[in-house]
């Protein structure tokens, strides 16, 4: 029986994402895959914003961003936060249905640490999160505020 894995020194998972399902579907995944981190969901950018303006997510976290989300989208996101001193450093992964290559270019001109195309729920969410959980355990995150 696999134990349940803690990523990297009880790193949270901060699902910035307004749709339901891909939600419940990343969370499965974690779960059928053992990984028991905490995990906080932003519906938008907007919200996502002032959790952690406010410190409401424990450092060191991992920021799981959608691109196409109601008030404001992933790429209007990535340019607050690039521009915030205190959170420019975060560590994010795009994980949106978006496959066109502007969104990537923007995305990644933010340096997100990867672009992952969600193809469908289910057995996708699992491959996503199982070589997101290997990644996880190899890096070095900053604890400091």
């Amino acid at each position: 029986m696999r134990e349940n894995i803690l990523l990297h020194k009880q790193v949270t998972i901060f699902i910035v994402d307004d749709d339901d399902v891909d939600v419940l579907g990343i969370e499965r995944a974690l779960k059928k895959l053992r990984i028991a981190n905490p995990t906080i969901r932003a519906k938008d950018g907007i919200e996502a914003l002032e959790l952690l303006r406010k410190k409401a997510i424990a450092k060191p976290y991992i920021i799981l961003l959608d691109i196409n989300m109601p008030r404001m989208g992933g790429i209007d996101f990535l340019k607050e936060l690039r521009a915030d001193d205190d959170l420019c450093g975060s560590v994010v992964f795009i994980l949106t249905t978006s496959s066109d290559d502007q969104d990537k270019m923007l995305a990644y001109k933010k340096n997100v640490a990867g672009y992952i195309v969600k193809k469908q729920v289910g057995e996708s969410f699992l491959n996503i999160v199982d070589m997101l959980g290997h990644y996880w355990r190899v890096v070095e995150l900053p604890y400091n505020e």
